[in-house]
């Protein structure tokens, strides 16, 4: 489904991180962990986006400026309009998520996971959160999640916030039954070795047509071969091949 988008915001929040307030049809948009494809003027190709929540009258997204059509986006201002297709990838499965779900998001892996957070609170679930990152000007939404009531912790690689170190740092902390995580492979894989637990695991891919057409970001699986922005991008623990 192609919407178009009105946006309403385009805040800085983080070092090359901004926090995207739009206005528009979000029916498509059913499970955390979903993402849109935004079309942008000037570029062949569109860049797919992780929803962050959703609001009464749209959505909100966090991007970070990681080539040029993310730093044009960082130029579009409140007014300006968005051709998006919406409601793509599967989404976490919150019906699987125990009783005390751990939340491990690293970088741009951490927004989809406030939505999944809202969503758990929403049917009974107690989650906690680990947000890792580079360093300190790199962190963001950390506040959100404690106002969730979400016992949060911060990783940063150099120590300037929180626990020092990596994500999986500060995974022996929590009492947890259950995991989501999202974020870079290297993350996820160190994340699936240093867990025991079920778990979901969504996976950041480049995708070209972001629908399946193309089969650019296919992976192997347990159960077969898959696509990403599809059939994915979350897996769970148990069909994940490390290749």
């Amino acid at each position: 489904m192609v919407v178009k988008y009105r946006i309403l915001s385009n805040t800085h929040i983080a070092k090359d991180i901004y926090e995207m307030c739009l206005s528009g049809n979000t029916e498509k948009i059913t499970n955390s962990g979903q993402f849109i494809n935004i079309q942008l003027d000037g570029f062949f190709l569109r860049r797919p986006i992780s929803v962050c929540d959703i609001t009464d009258d749209g959505l909100i997204i966090i991007y970070k400026i990681l080539g040029d059509g993310t730093r044009y986006m960082s130029t579009l201002s409140a007014g300006d309009k968005l051709d998006a297709v919406t409601g793509l990838g599967n989404g976490f499965d919150i019906k699987k998520s125990g009783n005390k779900p751990l939340l491990i998001g690293g970088g741009v892996g951490v927004p989809p996971l406030y939505l999944l957070a809202k969503r758990l609170i929403a049917v009974g679930k107690t989650p906690s959160v680990i947000l890792g990152f580079g360093c300190a000007d790199e962190v963001f939404y950390k506040e959100s999640f404690e106002a969730l009531g979400c016992e949060t912790v911060v990783t940063t690689v150099d120590g300037s916030m929180g626990v020092k170190g990596f994500v999986t740092d500060a995974v022996k902390g929590f009492d947890y039954d259950y995991i989501f995580t999202c974020g870079p492979p290297l993350m996820l894989k160190a994340v699936y070795d240093k867990t025991q637990t079920d778990g979901q695991f969504s996976f950041e891919e480049r995708m070209a047509c972001a629908i399946g057409a193309c089969m650019g970001c296919t992976c192997r699986t347990k159960k077969g071969y898959k696509r990403l922005c599809k059939d994915g991008p979350v897996l769970s623990r148990e069909e994940i091949i490390w290749e």
